[in-house]
């Protein structure tokens, strides 16, 4: 009975291990990369730094974003924070 009772503990903890919920964020108008990358590239930034970007969506809530300067002066969205009630 204990080896049973070990086993789905066991299992339950490895099922949260893989599931985190921690999905990449996606863009929403707004966001520097919605609909794509912009059109002009950062050239004279250096690859890994960080650009912020901050913006009203369309329920009034401030979304905070943060993206990384890829090795090809493309934008990688890593953070996406939704603050409500902030104006």
């Amino acid at each position: 009975m204990k080896v049973i009772i070990s086993a789905i503990l066991a299992a339950v903890l490895l099922c949260a291990c893989t599931s985190s919920g921690a999905s990449e964020p996606t863009p929403i108008p707004g966001s520097l990369t919605y609909g794509g990358q912009p059109r002009t590239k950062l050239t004279k930034s250096p690859v890994g730094s960080a650009v912020y970007n901050n913006f009203y969506n369309s329920s009034g809530n401030r979304v905070r974003e943060t993206y990384i300067l890829q090795p090809d002066r493309s934008l990688k969205l890593m953070r996406q924070e939704v603050v409500s009630g902030v104006h």
